[in-house]
């Protein structure tokens, strides 16, 4: 009888050969990264497009024809903001502007901005007579009107920090004449550049652009 026992050490399974062993598809992979560069980019869109409209520029449109013959029903804007952080609003500009405190309690529902030239600066006398306006007892030379104004009104002197607003359609415009003055912290921005209609594409006012000298002397 053999005493010769087995041995206790077992083999190593055999390396199984890579080449041959079969391997699974790797499960797809979602790219969050992405996702999260696709939001970031849509926020900072976002963000930008706010700023712009905030501090720089937005679009508006004309709904009335108290600005004609210088803006027309459905002309399309670029109300330009940065100027004015630069030089307070200057005589002449057409300006975009919220009611006032006046013309919001005549008509609470009233939420839409108005377009309006700015005609009287703070701490000058305004009169309008005789189809003219007299700004210190000057007359002010005005080539952009529809019409000569047929009512009268004043002389009142301008409020500090206020704008005296009428519109170019002197006879047909719901303007400061009626509902008083804009003050500062009102004014949205200057009317700078018409996109709309391509006939008409350009400087809002070019007359009144390449001749500032029209205005008369405050002093």
């Amino acid at each position: 009888m053999s005493n010769h026992s087995e041995p206790n050490d077992k083999s190593l399974p055999p390396i199984p050969n890579e080449a041959q062993s079969p391997t699974k598809p790797s499960p797809p992979q979602k790219d969050e990264n992405s996702w999260v560069e696709a939001l970031k980019t849509i926020g900072l869109s976002l963000f930008l497009a706010l700023g712009i409209r905030q501090f720089v520029a937005e679009a508006r449109y004309i709904p009335s024809e108290s600005m004609v013959p210088t803006l027309e029903i459905n002309d399309r804007l670029i109300i330009e903001k940065l100027s004015y952080l630069v030089h307070p609003p200057q005589r002449e500009d057409i300006i975009v502007f919220w009611p006032n405190d006046r013309l919001r309690q005549q008509q609470p529902k009233l939420k839409d901005a108005f377009i309006k030239r700015l005609i009287g600066l703070p701490g000058e006398k305004v009169q309008v007579k005789a189809g003219k306006v007299y700004i210190n007892d000057r007359p002010l030379q005005e080539q952009y009107i529809q019409a000569e104004p047929e009512y009268e009104w004043g002389p009142e002197i301008v409020p500090d920090n206020s704008y005296l607003v009428l519109g170019d359609n002197r006879n047909n415009s719901y303007d400061s004449h009626f509902w008083g003055y804009v003050p500062r912290q009102n004014i949205i921005g200057r009317a700078a550049f018409r996109f709309w209609p391509l006939a008409r594409v350009g400087n809002v006012d070019p007359e009144t652009l390449e001749q500032p000298g029209q205005s008369p002397n405050p002093n």
